[in-house]
């Protein structure tokens, strides 16, 4: 396997929830106890990852989708509405738990912004989801920055340097343009900061 699929692969977009939930309790202040955080991260893991993941074999087995990758634009719309519904699910089950406000505001913003690019698909933009699963945690951890008044500036940074390395590779794969990723990449930020936390 080459190494752009590699990273394709290790940061595909149903696993970067579940990496951005992890840090966001190692370095944002809670009171959760490390039984409550896990028991948070396995139900996350299990709507953004175990979930989408069964949903696209079934979708392929049904021959609703030709390839795993998805790379039909049409054959984007079922995928990502599902995955638009899981999104607002798990913001509206974790709502009302005292301490979560941060990961909600972060799911029902996610769930927002996976509807304008479901919206763009029809206008025959597609927009790179890789590069979108990865301008959420920048945008994340921007706005926690002014939320908490402290700086996750190397967090952030390391973000933005693997997204690079992502979008390098969705491009050297063909799988995108210039255009498709860097729009997934801005959307995930501005969407986050501007509809989740302001």
């Amino acid at each position: 396997m080459s190494f752009n699929k590699y990273i394709s692969i290790i940061l595909h977009p149903i696993v970067m929830p579940t990496i951005g939930v992890m840090l966001y309790f190692l370095v944002v202040p809670n009171h959760f106890l490390k039984q409550q955080k896990f028991t948070v991260l396995s139900f996350v893991f299990v709507t953004t990852y175990l979930i989408p993941l069964f949903m696209i074999f079934f979708l392929k087995r049904i021959n609703v989708i030709k390839s795993y990758k998805v790379e039909n634009i049409n054959e984007r719309k079922l995928p990502v509405a599902l995955m638009i519904i899981l999104f607002y699910f798990l913001a509206k089950s974790i709502d009302n738990i005292t301490f979560l406000r941060d990961l909600s505001l972060l799911f029902y913003a996610t769930s927002l912004g996976l509807t304008i690019l479901f919206i763009l698909i029809y206008y025959n933009f597609k927009i790179s989801i890789h590069l979108y699963s990865l301008g959420v945690p920048v945008g994340f951890f921007l706005a926690l920055t002014n939320v908490y008044g402290q700086s996750y500036l190397l967090i952030i940074i390391v973000l933005i340097f693997l997204s690079g390395v992502l979008a390098s590779s969705r491009l050297k794969l063909n799988a995108h343009t210039n255009f498709e990723v860097y729009s997934g990449f801005f959307l995930g930020i501005t969407y986050v900061v501007n509809d989740g936390f302001c």
